[in-house]
């Protein structure tokens, strides 16, 4: 069996959340987005290791972790956000209550990290000065949910 990266981008994906699903007793819904997260770092960090040249650029790794930043950033967020799930209700999440007051607000931050993401894997295997621009996309929209949506440590 030959082992692609994205296999291997798979794997990660589905230990990654096999890894949150078990690591605190969070509701399900809260365990699953907080390992899309995770699958969504992973992926992101190895995009961002190789636009900085601190991992050698591999365009079929680059693809697959494009790939599946794409396909996390097309999940259906409601159902892993319901009412009572914020970081004032329980502990083990930085979801702000916010998300709740101003859902239109957070559902248009989670499309513009889908949009960010389509960008991303359009030059994702087109070479290493191409990731930058885009990585760097990606990452605005990821700390414009944040800076609104997601409690500090």
């Amino acid at each position: 069996m030959k082992f692609t990266a994205t296999s291997f981008a798979m794997a990660t994906a589905v230990a990654a959340l096999g890894t949150a699903a078990f690591a605190q007793d969070l509701p399900a819904p809260v365990k699953a987005r907080q390992g899309q997260f995770n699958i969504l770092a992973i992926n992101l960090g190895i995009l961002g290791d190789m636009a900085r040249g601190k991992a050698p650029y591999d365009a079929e790794a680059a693809q697959g972790a494009a790939d599946t930043i794409v396909a996390v950033s097309m999940i259906h967020e409601a159902p892993l956000f319901p009412e009572g799930t914020s970081e004032m209700d329980i502990d083990g999440t930085r979801a702000k209550a916010e998300i709740w007051d101003d859902w239109d607000g957070f559902a248009e931050k989670w499309s513009g990290l889908g949009q960010a993401a389509a960008s991303l894997q359009q030059v994702a295997a087109t070479g290493q000065e191409a990731l930058g621009p885009a990585v760097g996309q990606l990452g605005g929209a990821c700390k414009a949910c944040h800076d609104t949506y997601r409690a500090p440590e």
